[in-house]
């Protein structure tokens, strides 16, 4: 049975925050998180860290500044994420506006794969940049940097990846996890690093007077872009990253989004005016996510790039027909991954690693992710790719840094991993298709080297039991204002319920209405249409139900079981 614990509340920090006004259910959940001073929930713009002890971030700001003023031509290397998408747009629209002549290109993962490689170089070289700006990519391009700086184009390296045990010969880096680089937040996305790029690249520009007869451009502007990549791309919310969503967030609200958020919020039905970090996580960034994922996401870019209502209306709806579509390729793909895992108990392994040739590209992580979820356990998904290789998308759970472990097996099997890079929580590799059986073995193996037994055991975290008097629509709004993702989660509470009323819509979801000591309140449990016993311990979020131009509190169940 999963386990269900409530995460601890520091008694000083939880009273410290009441005394300083926070309503008891949010004083809670804060204390919850570590947070122990009101400073660490400043999100005023005043208090995002300043650029300067970005390693490299003067030195690029000031090539920057010497392109723009030459009239050279920069080109953008974007990455096929949503991460990679909105570090492109930032890139070109903050570019432009201080008046350099920039245009980007994104590979294409099924023709190209992954960052800066030689076959990128010689697609860009057909447009005779004189630089190529990378964003979220590069840090591992040591073959593509060099066959760029051979070709006569500099390089300038924007990423936040973990680098390898070599650095790429880039005329400039910057990326917060670069050996020597002081930068006290570790954790930004590749929106992130570049968004600073250019605020140092502002501060160069001004010291120059180059804004002597025109105002400066307001990179603020960007911070609704900016603010659905972090969310998009799950890097830890530590407090620079709150403050960029924060203030992204509240761009939408106040009707000042770019026309393609805009655009992608209205096919999804979202209201702009209610935004939150979780719509941005979940109905903004896949729908962004699918145009690298099925076709093309320069589709992506286009939509965030055009300042066209119209322009951006049709590509949002472009991009909402090929999310429809990758959720149809993904629940097949998790039949057949279902499948077969049938024929073998993976309570027996530490990880999983699957193959299909028919599964595709570009919904693997997907895959990998919906499949970690179910098993708890570090999963790679992998598809067919071209010249004998499969490529792998991983994803891993808490105990498990999925990039060092693939780095351990590369260090103990030199020849088997092709390619990798990533994350704690997620990373990519290529294999040849007939290293299938090795890898997995040599992974399985890191795995257990890696990880106890007890890692393996599914436990759920929440905030406790929700006081009877915080179960309401004003807690519901309370908490939908703040801002929640990785390293910040969103809350959710356990209580007993008993289950009152309970009936199946839409085939396959439960409405209920519950009772907790006493008191009616309405749920949904999605996913899921068999009846429910009688009395149930949930674990649960709030979340605001609308119908019909009006408002209620509704629980939605994140887990269930029989209460004992």
């Amino acid at each position: 049975m999963t386990a269900i614990t409530p995460r601890d509340i520091p008694a000083p920090a939880l009273q410290y925050l009441l005394d300083s006004g926070y309503p008891p259910a949010l004083a809670r959940v804060y204390a919850a998180r570590g947070i122990a001073d009101s400073k660490e929930l400043d999100t005023a713009l005043g208090a995002l860290l300043p650029f300067d002890e970005l390693k490299g971030v003067h030195e690029m700001a000031r090539q920057l500044a010497d392109a723009i003023a030459a009239r050279k031509q920069i080109l953008v290397i974007a990455d096929y994420d949503a991460d990679g998408a909105t570090a492109c747009t930032v890139a070109v629209r903050g570019l432009r506006s201080f008046g350099a002549r920039v245009d980007f290109i994104v590979p294409n993962r099924f023709e190209y794969g992954y960052g800066l490689t030689p076959e990128i170089v010689h697609l860009a070289a057909q447009q005779s940049p004189d630089i190529l700006l990378t964003v979220d990519n590069g840090i591992a391009s040591v073959d593509g940097v060099t066959e760029a700086n051979r070709l006569g184009m500099q390089v300038l390296v924007t990423d936040h990846h973990l680098p390898g045990d070599t650095l790429p010969d880039a005329a400039c880096i910057v990326n917060p996890n670069q050996p020597g680089c002081t930068f006290p937040c570790k954790h930004l996305a590749g929106v992130g690093v570049i968004f600073y790029v250019l605020l140092a690249l502002r501060a160069e520009l001004r010291t120059r007077g180059a804004f002597a007869d025109r105002p400066e451009p307001r990179l603020a502007d960007l911070l609704d872009i900016v603010a659905l990549g972090t969310v998009a791309d799950v890097v830890k919310l530590d407090q620079n990253n709150r403050i960029l969503v924060q203030q992204g967030l509240l761009r939408i609200r106040a009707g000042r989004a770019c026309p393609g958020i805009n655009a992608l919020l209205q096919v999804a039905r979202k209201n702009p005016e209610r935004v939150s970090s979780q719509d941005l996580g979940f109905t903004v960034g896949p729908r962004l996510n699918a145009a690298g994922r099925l076709d093309d996401m320069s589709l992506g870019i286009a939509c965030l790039l055009t300042d066209d209502p119209a322009t951006a209306l049709r590509i949002a709806t472009q991009l909402d027909a090929l999310n429809r579509e990758r959720r149809s390729i993904e629940a097949d793909m998790q039949d057949s991954a279902l499948a077969t895992l049938e024929q073998y108990d993976p309570q027996d392994r530490y990880s999983l690693a699957l193959f299909d040739e028919n599964w595709h590209q570009g919904v693997i992580g997907i895959l990998a992710s919906r499949l970690k979820d179910k098993f708890h356990r570090p999963v790679i998904a992998f598809a067919r790719a071209n010249n004998g290789e499969i490529k792998g998308s991983g994803r891993s759970i808490s105990g498990l840094h999925l990039r060092d472990a693939l780095d351990l097996v590369s260090k103990r099997h030199p020849a088997l991993i092709r390619k990798f890079g990533g994350h704690a929580a997620a990373a990519g590799l290529s294999i040849a298709e007939v290293d299938l059986a090795d890898f997995t073995a040599a992974f399985e193996q890191a795995a257990r080297d890696m990880l106890d037994a007890k890692d393996l055991a599914r436990r759920i975290e929440t905030d406790g039991a929700l006081a009877q008097q915080d179960m309401t629509l004003e807690v519901a709004h309370l908490l939908d204002e703040q801002v929640w993702g990785q390293g910040f989660p969103a809350p959710q509470f356990s209580n007993d319920f008993a289950v009152m009323n309970q009936r199946v819509v839409g085939e396959k979801h439960l409405k209920l209405r519950l009772s907790a000591n006493g008191q009616p309140v309405e749920a949904m449990l999605f996913g899921h249409n068999e009846e429910l016993p009688e009395h149930i311990h949930a674990v649960y979020s709030l979340s605001v139900n609308e119908y019909n131009g009006s408002q209620s509190l509704q629980l939605l169940i994140r887990h269930w079981q029989t209460k004992e």
